[in-house]
Formats: C-alpha cells, sequence, structure tokens
C-alpha cells in the first residue's frame, strides 16, 4: 500500500483558520463504513446517530502551552522550543529552532531569567533532550510564558487558549489538541448522557507523532512516534461490559481510538492501566475495540486518513473527502466533523 494512496487535492481556503463561534455549529458528515452511504448534517444533530447504551469514549488531556520563545546564554540568539513530551520531572524532549547552534551544553533562557533550559542530548530525529531549572512551579510558569502550539496550517492568532481545548480537558500534557472532542459542549454531553449512552473517559498525551508526515512510499515502513497513554479501572470495565452485551463503543477522535486498540487483546477486552503507544492503524487492521469513529478531515497522505479508511473503507473515505471538498467543509483542526458509523 503506497502513501500517494492517500492523497487528495484540497483548496487552500477550505483549511479552517479560526473556530467557530458554537462548538457545536460545525457541520457533520455521517458515513456509513459499510455501503459509504453519506449524510449531511451538523454537528448537534449527532444525538441523532446515538442510542441509549452506546459507550462514548473521550479523551481527557490537556493542551499545554508548549512552544516556548526564548534565546542563548552568552550570543542572545533566539530560539524557538516545542516541549514534546515530558521524561522525567524537569526533563522534555523538545523540538528546538534552529537546531544547528543548540548543542548539548548550551542554555536556552526564557522570560529573562525566570525559566532556562541546558541541552543535555541530541536524539537520532534530531529533537533535543533538555532540563529546565526555575523557582516556583512550572506549570505556572509555563501558562505565563508558553504559547498554544497550533498546527503550522494555521496562520491566524487565537484569541481564546480554551478553544484549543475540550471541554473536558483534565489532565496536562498534550502538544496538540484531540481535535474531534472541540465539537462538543457541556450542553451535548449532558444531553447525550441523558439519552443513556456512557461516557468513559482515556487519557492519551498527543505528540507531534501523529502529525507527521509520512516520508517512505510503502505505508508499512512508517515509524509512529510514542505516546503516553492511561486507561482506569472504571473506563475499562464500563467499556468491556458494553462490549460482552453487544453494544456500540463510539471513539471520539483517532487518538481515544489508538488508546483503546492499544490496550485491547485479541478479544477486544479493555486491560486497564499506562504506558507508551506506537500503534499504527492502516488498511488490513483488524479493529478489536472500536465500532464507531467521531474525527475531523485529516491532511492528505497522513497516519490519521490511513487510520479512518482502515475503519470505514479506503474508496469510502476518499469518496468522502471527494464530496467534503465539494460541499466546501472546513478542513483540519478547526474544521468539521465526521462520524463513521
Amino acid at each position: 500500500m503506497k502513501t500517494s494512496d492517500f492523497y487528495y487535492e484540497l483548496p487552500k481556503e477550505l483549511i479552517a483558520q479560526d473556530p467557530l463561534e458554537d462548538r457545536s455549529a460545525s457541520r457533520l458528515m455521517v458515513v456509513d463504513k459499510h455501503t459509504g452511504e453519506i449524510q449531511h448534517r451538523h454537528f448537534y444533530e449527532i444525538p441523532a446517530f446515538l442510542q441509549k447504551g452506546d459507550v462514548l469514549v473521550i479523551n481527557n488531556t490537556r493542551v499545554i502551552p508548549a512552544r516556548l520563545y526564548g534565546e542563548r546564554e552568552g550570543t542572545g540568539g533566539a530560539v524557538e522550543i516545542l516541549l514534546l513530551r515530558r521524561l522525567e520531572k524537569d526533563v522534555w524532549e523538545c523540538l528546538v529552532k534552529p537546531g544547528k547552534k543548540c548543542r548539548p551544553g548550551s542554555v536556552i533562557l526564557f522570560g529573562n531569567g525566570l525559566l532556562s533550559g541546558t541541552i543535555e542530548t541530541v536524539q537520532e530525529d534530531g529533537n533535543r533532550q533538555i532540563r529546565f531549572t526555575y523557582e516556583g512551579i512550572f506549570e505556572e510558569i509555563l501558562d505565563a510564558l508558553g504559547q498554544m502550539p497550533l498546527p503550522p496550517y494555521i496562520t491566524h492568532e487565537l484569541k481564546d487558549k480554551n478553544r484549543y481545548q475540550t471541554v473536558y480537558a483534565k489532565y496536562d500534557g498534550s502538544a496538540a489538541a484531540p481535535t474531534a472532542g472541540l465539537h462538543f459542549t457541556p450542553q451535548l454531553l449532558e444531553q447525550i448522557a441523558g439519552m443513556g449512552v456512557e461516557i468513559a473517559e482515556v487519557t492519551l498525551h498527543v505528540g507531534l507523532g501523529t502529525f507527521r508526515p509520512v516520508k517512505v512510499e510503502d505505508v508499512a515502513q512508517h515509524h509512529m512516534h510514542s505516546e503516553f497513554y492511561r486507561i482506569d479501572e472504571q473506563c475499562a470495565s464500563v467499556i468491556n461490559r458494553a462490549k460482552e452485551e453487544g453494544r456500540r463503543i463510539i471513539s471520539v477522535g483517532t487518538t481515544s481510538c489508538r488508546t483503546l486498540e492499544t490496550a485491547a487483546d485479541a478479544q477486544g477486552r479493555i486491560h486497564n492501566g499506562s504506558g507508551w503507544t506506537d500503534i499504527f492503524i492502516y488498511p488490513g487492521y483488524t479493529f478489536k475495540a472500536v465500532d464507531a469513529l467521531i474525527t475531523n478531515f485529516h491532511l492528505p497522505e497522513s497516519t490519521l486518513m490511513m487510520l479512518v479508511s482502515a475503519l470505514a473503507g479506503r474508496e469510502n473515505i476518499m469518496n468522502a473527502y471527494a464530496q467534503a471538498v465539494q460541499e466546501r467543509y472546513r478542513f483540519f483542526s478547526f474544521g468539521d466533523a465526521m462520524f463513521i458509523c
């Protein structure tokens, strides 16, 4: 299977630059994964496609203001850092620009020295391991100095940081938002729960590896970066009981989907616990836990295009995307939604 099999033409003006004022007002494309049949609706109509007994699985990770701007000690040279994942209390794996001048031993100062980082090692992929020193609480300093790490295709300034968070975000750790969840409002979730739909929470801290371009033509040769996930006993119990009773497991987002598929055994039973996952789902994969998926519209030739194609079939997805372009849907992080069921 080739990476180019997942390419489609996208007019630049269809890339959503700003979130809608009403989260649930985004459009919703409903795709039948068996027949490929398509319906055009709005996200606030999602309850019409849910039923009592369904389990909706959400990712409660919270995006941290992971982009920092600083300067090299001694030279004053400008440096941009993106926190990717925490390795230990004050040590992070980071993306650093410009990388060539940031060698092991280099010290970078942020906020006039309020925070400093020493580069300890350079990894094979060019990412840096940085140890931070500061006085006080790291998260508070990060809130003061950091910026939301919006994807490069979003060029507008985000006026409200909370619009790049889900309304149910709890645990700090992501370098990017689980964007399928951005469409939910507290009122919509309350309505869904009132229907008898169970809502289960998992945590997967989204790294940029999920969004890395696939640089190999043979899909099977691509390797995902690892991301930290956690599933508690209560969540596993809710999902396992539903599976035993033949009820649907609906994943909100590809991150929740990858978490469940990582934690599921061959029989589809979810095991609680935490760890790192580099699961790569592409056509040919047999889903063990997830029956349906709420997701956004993804970049051409991306691993996320491959994941949704594995669930709904490549032809169905490519046809759905062609229709989305024709119908002028809004694409990517702040764009519209798709429900594959």
